[in-house]
C-alpha cells in the first residue's frame, strides 16, 4: 500500500455509519479514501490534519432541500457546506428546473410556482429564470454537471413542471390529463428516472398557491393531479426502483391513507420507496404526530410491506414572519389574501385591510376558538385546531421593528404596554411609543384589533417569530431516533427570509449524543448511510475506494452550540436580497468534498463555487444512466 497521500487525518474518532466508533487515521489520495487505520505514516502527506479530541464521519446529507435556483447563482451551497453538508437533494414538493424555464406567452412557471410555496421573492426567482438556457430533463442533468458543485447533487423529476411540459400551463392548473398527456407524463418519467433521476417529487399541501395573477387564487399544478393520476404515475417510480417523494393532503386523514397506501408492495406487487413530509409535533394539533407515526407504523408493517419514511425535523419549527408573509400565513385565508400581493404592493395589502369586510373576517378568525364556547373553543383547548399557526400573542416575538423599545418583546407584551397608556394607566412608555399609539393604536378594544394594526402600521418591516412545532426537545429527540422516520425536512434554499435550518443536521447530532457514542453512531447513519439508500445513490461511506466526502466534528462545541441563539439575517450578495443564517462557530473544522477543502476553520476555501467538488448524483438503479459530455 502506498504511503503517499494528498491529506492524512490524524487520531480521529471515526463515525461511520456502520457501528461504534474506532480511533482511527483516514488517509486521501486523488479525491478518494486511501487508507484507514491505526499510525499511518505521516512522512508523505501533502497536509496532515490533527483530528486529536474530533469526530471524523461521512459529509452529511440534506434530502429535502430547493436549491434549485441557487445552484444558478452560488453552486458552492455554502450556508449548507459550512455545517458539514456534502450531499443535497433537489426538486423536491414537485418544482424543479428539469423542463427549462417554460415561459411561453405570459406564463413565467418557475415564478408563479416558487414565489409563494417556498417564499423566494420574485426578484430573485427572475435573476435565475432569466439565465436557464436548457429546455430537457437531459440537458438539465448536463448542465448541472457544469456547475462548479460544493456538495453533491441529486435531483428529483418534478410533477407539476412535468404537468406543464405536458399540458400546457392553463391546462395544467384546471384539469386532468387527456389519456395521451397522462401517457407522454409516464413516458416522460421514465425516461428521466432511467437517465439518473432519482425519483419523483409531488405535493399535495392545500395552502401551496401560485403567485402571479390572475392564477393567485389556485394551487401549484400537482394539486389538480387526481388518485388515477397519482397511481399511474407512482407505478412507473416502482417499476424504476425510485422513490415517490410527497406531500399529505393534510385536510383528509382517509385521503391521506388512501394515497400512501402506494408504497405498500402487498397491494401492489413491491413496495415502492416513499418519503413524506412531515413529522412534526405541531404544537396546537398533537393529534397530527399520532396520526403520522401510526400511519408508518402501519404502512411498514409485514402485512402492507410498505416502505414510507416520514421526514422529521431536528430542531424547534421556528419560522420568522415579514409582516404578514410566512409558510404559516397561506393556510389561513385572511392570511392568505394578503400574501396573494406582491412583497413590494404595501398599498394594496393597505386596501385591504381598510376593508370592512375584511376587518370583520379577519377579527372572526382571529378570536376564532378564544372566547365563548362550542366545537371550535373545545378544539383550542384540546389543542387539535385546524391551524398550525396558534394565534396566540405571547408565542409570537417581535424581532425587528422601527420601534426599537418593543424589539424583543412578545406580541402579548407590547399589546398590554398598549392597552395599559390608553386607559391612563402610569407606564415607562418612551415618547416614540405614545406618539405611534397616540395616531395608530388608540383605537384598538382586542387582541385581534391590535394584530390587525400591527400588520397595517408595520407591514413588511415588522419582522416576527414563533414557533409552531417542535417546542419539545426530548419529542424531537425521539422522532429523530425512530427508525420508521428519516431526518429531514431542512427546506434549506427556500423560505430566504422566514426560515433557518441549514445547521439541522448538527442539532440532530446534538440530540442524539444525549445518549452517549452508540446513539451518535446511529444517528450518523440516519444522516448518511440511510439517506443513500432510501435515494438509490452513491455516498454516505468512508470505506476503502469511497469518494473522499469528510467533515470533521468538535464534539465540545457541538454540545455548546445553541442553533437558536445562533441565527443571523445577513446580505446576500448572490440574491440581492437578505436571508436568515446559522452560524455554528468552530463546530465544523473541516469539510472535504472530494477529497478537496471546502471549509477549514471558520474559513471557505478560494475553490468552493469556483471549482467544481461535488457530483451529480445519479440513481444507482437507473437502467441508462445519462453519460456526461466532457
Amino acid at each position: 500500500m502506498s504511503d503517499h497521500y494528498d491529506f492524512l487525518i490524524k487520531n480521529a474518532k471515526v463515525f461511520d455509519g456502520s457501528a461504534k466508533p474506532i480511533n482511527q487515521d483516514i488517509a486521501i489520495l486523488d479525491g478518494k479514501i486511501a487508507a484507514r487505520g491505526v499510525g499511518l505514516s505521516d512522512e508523505n502527506a501533502v497536509k496532515v490534519i490533527d483530528a486529536s479530541g474530533k469526530w471524523a464521519m461521512p459529509g452529511l446529507f440534506d434530502i429535502h432541500t430547493h436549491y434549485d435556483l441557487e445552484l444558478e447563482m452560488a453552486p458552492g451551497l455554502p450556508e449548507s457546506t459550512r455545517h458539514g453538508t456534502t450531499t443535497v437533494v433537489i426538486a423536491n414538493c414537485s418544482l424543479g428546473l428539469a423542463f427549462g424555464s417554460q415561459r411561453k406567452g405570459e406564463a413565467d412557471p418557475i415564478v408563479d410556482c416558487y414565489a409563494r410555496v417556498e417564499n423566494i421573492p420574485k426578484s430573485v426567482l427572475k435573476l435565475a429564470a432569466d439565465n436557464v438556457s436548457w429546455e430537457t430533463p437531459a440537458e438539465y442533468l448536463h448542465h448541472l454537471n457544469t456547475l462548479n458543485l460544493g456538495p453533491n447533487v441529486a435531483t428529483l423529476f418534478p410533477h407539476s413542471m412535468m404537468r406543464i411540459d405536458a399540458m400546457g400551463f392553463d391546462a395544467s392548473i384546471s384539469r386532468g390529463p387527456t389519456s395521451d398527456e397522462l401517457n407522454t407524463m409516464k413516458k416522460s418519467l421514465k425516461e428521466g428516472l432511467e437517465m439518473g433521476y432519482v425519483g419523483f417529487s409531488t405535493d399535495a399541501l392545500p395552502f401551496h398557491y401560485l403567485a402571479n395573477q390572475p392564477n393567485t387564487a389556485k394551487t401549484i399544478p400537482t394539486q389538480f393531479a387526481q388518485y388515477s393520476e397519482i397511481k399511474a404515475l407512482t407505478q412507473v417510480v416502482r417499476d424504476n426502483d425510485a422513490v415517490w417523494q410527497a406531500t399529505p393532503p393534510k385536510d383528509s386523514a382517509v385521503n391521506t391513507l388512501k394515497t400512501f397506501l402506494l408504497t405498500s408492495g402487498r397491494l401492489h406487487g413491491k413496495p415502492m420507496k416513499t418519503t413524506v413530509v412531515a413529522a412534526l409535533d405541531i404544537h396546537n394539533n398533537r393529534k397530527i404526530i399520532f396520526l403520522g407515526r401510526l400511519m408508518a407504523k402501519l404502512l411498514n408493517s409485514k402485512w402492507v410491506q410498505g416502505k414510507l419514511y416520514l421526514q422529521s425535523l431536528g430542531a424547534p419549527f421556528k419560522t420568522w414572519a415579514d409582516g404578514a408573509v410566512t409558510p404559516l400565513s397561506e393556510e389561513i385565508p385572511e392570511l392568505r389574501r394578503l400574501n396573494e400581493t406582491d412583497l413590494e404592493e404595501r398599498e394594496k395589502r393597505a386596501q385591504i385591510m381598510a376593508d370592512p369586510e375584511y376587518i370583520k373576517s379577519f377579527k372572526a378568525m382571529w378570536l376564532k376558538g378564544k372566547q365563548g364556547r362550542g366545537i371550535d373553543r373545545m378544539k383550542t383547548l384540546l389543542r387539535i385546531e385546524d391551524y398550525a399557526f396558534n394565534r396566540v400573542l405571547g408565542d409570537m416575538t417581535v424581532e425587528v421593528c422601527p420601534v426599537d423599545e418593543w424589539e424583543g418583546r412578545n406580541f402579548q407584551e407590547v399589546f398590554d404596554r398598549i392597552v395599559s397608556f390608553n386607559m391612563g394607566s402610569v407606564s415607562e412608555l418612551t415618547a416614540k411609543e405614545k406618539g405611534l399609539i397616540g395616531s395608530d393604536f388608540f383605537w384598538i378594544g382586542d387582541e385581534a384589533d391590535f394584530m390587525l394594526q400591527m400588520l397595517r402600521t408595520f407591514d413588511s418591516d415588522l419582522s416576527w417569530s414563533t414557533t409552531s412545532a417542535n417546542r419539545n426537545l426530548s419529542t424531537v429527540r425521539e422522532l429523530l431516533m425512530d427508525p420508521l422516520l428519516l431526518p429531514g425536512f431542512n427546506d434549506s434554499g427556500a423560505h430566504l427570509t422566514n426560515m433557518a435550518f441549514y445547521d439541522v443536521n448538527l442539532r440532530s447530532l446534538k440530540l442524539a449524543a444525549q445518549g452517549g457514542d452508540s446513539d451518535v453512531a446511529f444517528m450518523v447513519k440516519r444522516l448518511t448511510r440511510d439517506p443513500a439508500e432510501v435515494f438509490g445513490i452513491e455516498g454516505g461511506t468512508i470505506e476503502v475506494g469511497d469518494q473522499a466526502d469528510v467533515i470533521l466534528i468538535d464534539p465540545e462545541q457541538l454540545q455548546n452550540y445553541d442553533g437558536e441563539a445562533n441565527v443571523e439575517r445577513i446580505y446576500r450578495e448572490e440574491f440581492k436580497h437578505e436571508q436568515l443564517v446559522n452560524r455554528s462557530k468552530s463546530v465544523v473544522p473541516l469539510v472535504m468534498i472530494s477529497g478537496k477543502i471546502a471549509w477549514e476553520n471558520e474559513h471557505f476555501s478560494a475553490d468552493l463555487g469556483t471549482q467544481k467538488m461535488g457530483n451529480v448524483r445519479l440513481g444507482k438503479n437507473a437502467r441508462a444512466p445519462l453519460i456526461f459530455r466532457q
